[in-house]
């Protein structure tokens, strides 16, 4: 099997891990709107998603289309910050429990997550999307996608953070401006 092949069942695999995300998501709102949660902001969702449908589609179509090749010297190391990101992704996942969502969802009164990942970053999901939207092309070189994406996904977390801490500050209480970490960087 050559290395362009594999390159796309790696895209394909990120993108059945994106599907099962948004399964668990919906399970997981439905949990916590029976405890009074509820969407505290619906575009940003969107503009998400159509960033990772765009995201997931470049990936193997620079390596295809443009013949990129295999580069070991880059290749393995972006294929291990992969996987790195997406053991955080896994662990912030796992650490939020029922109250993770890929929309932006509150429980009011629910106190913040601070074990975990989140003892050092507040979005530590984030820290993982953006090291796999530079790492993710660049394991087949398609240094393009990485090039071009990287400074979209930029402003979309900027503004993610935003809402999701301004949702955070009104109803999960006033610990949140004292959580004492670094929104994206320890």
């Amino acid at each position: 099997m050559r290395s362009r092949d594999l390159y796309v069942l790696l895209v394909g695999a990120v993108a059945l891990e994106r599907v099962f995300e948004l399964w668990l998501s919906r399970r997981n709102l439905a949990r916590v709107q029976a405890r009074g949660g509820f969407v505290a902001e619906r575009r940003s969702f969107w503009d998400m998603v159509l960033f990772q449908v765009a995201f997931l589609l470049a990936c193997p179509l620079e390596a295809v289309w443009l013949g990129r090749p295999f580069l070991p010297l880059l290749g393995v190391p972006a294929l291990l910050l992969v996987a790195l990101a997406m053991v955080l992704r896994f662990a912030a996942v796992r650490t939020l429990g029922d109250r993770w969502n890929i929309r932006l969802v509150v429980i009011p009164g629910q106190p913040l997550v601070t074990t975990g990942p989140y003892r050092f970053l507040r979005h530590p999901n984030y820290v993982a999307l953006a090291a796999e939207t530079l790492a993710l092309p660049l394991v087949h070189t398609a240094w393009l996608t990485a090039c071009t994406l990287v400074p979209v996904l930029a402003p979309l977390l900027a503004r993610r953070i935003r809402l999701e801490e301004a949702a955070l500050a009104r109803h999960s209480g006033p610990e949140r401006a004292a959580a004492g970490c670094a929104s994206l960087i320890p």
